[in-house]
């Protein structure tokens, strides 16, 4: 899992794997423009938020989340949605991998049949939820503070952490994630990404969020 535990100035850090890796399931062209372009326009921009902001400097991605709600108008949104750029972003990469096992393993995967009854009832409500995000953003699937696992949306660069909801997975659905290859096919884009989905992070993500 890439670290998040970084703080001002933000850097883009590697992939954990080649822009190639992903491939058929995500091609590398667009592997190499959401990770050098986008996600590396929302730090630069973040970055030049911090700077004139040293009060700010020290926080983490989370951290800045957290606060933005408390920061004057005029520093609260752009917070907000160029942190959350960032950490939507380097989730969403680092849930990804060109070597993991299809399914769900370990206690995510007990977790997510007691609250979904199956894998496949799960991917079929992840889908879905993918689908009807309108416009651009996520779909997360999440640990609830009383430990039951919940699928939810964000739209733009929301989080759930906002909700009190420790995130476990997420698909960015924004058309740069896909269109390069799929145009318009989102349902195309979410079934190949199915096909990438980092589970042995996800096992590990979930048992992080089990000690929170």
């Amino acid at each position: 899992m890439l670290c998040q535990n970084e703080t001002y100035p933000f850097r883009n850090v590697p992939l954990p794997y080649a822009y190639d890796a992903l491939e058929p399931s995500i091609d590398e062209e667009t592997m190499r423009l959401h990770h050098e372009r986008y996600l590396q326009g929302y730090i630069d921009r973040l970055n030049g938020i911090l700077k004139n902001c040293p009060f700010l400097q020290g926080m983490t991605l989370e951290e800045l989340l957290a606060a933005a709600k408390t920061l004057p108008p005029a520093l609260r949104e752009p917070v907000c949605r160029n942190a959350g750029g960032v950490f939507n972003h380097r989730f969403y990469f680092s849930g990804m991998s060109p070597d993991s096992p299809e399914e769900p393993v370990g206690e995510l995967n007990a977790s997510i049949c007691r609250c979904f009854g199956s894998f496949e009832q799960f991917r079929k409500e992840f889908k879905e939820a993918a689908l009807s995000v309108f416009g651009s953003g996520y779909a997360w699937l999440c640990r609830l503070p009383g430990g039951a696992l919940r699928i939810c949306t964000t739209p733009n660069q929301q989080t759930p952490l906002a909700r009190n909801m420790h995130p476990v997975l997420n698909v960015d659905v924004w058309e740069h994630a896909y269109f390069l290859k799929h145009v318009n096919l989102r349902e195309e884009y979410v079934n190949s990404w199915f096909q990438v989905v980092d589970w042995n992070e996800a096992e590990s993500r979930y048992l992080c969020a089990l000690t929170t």
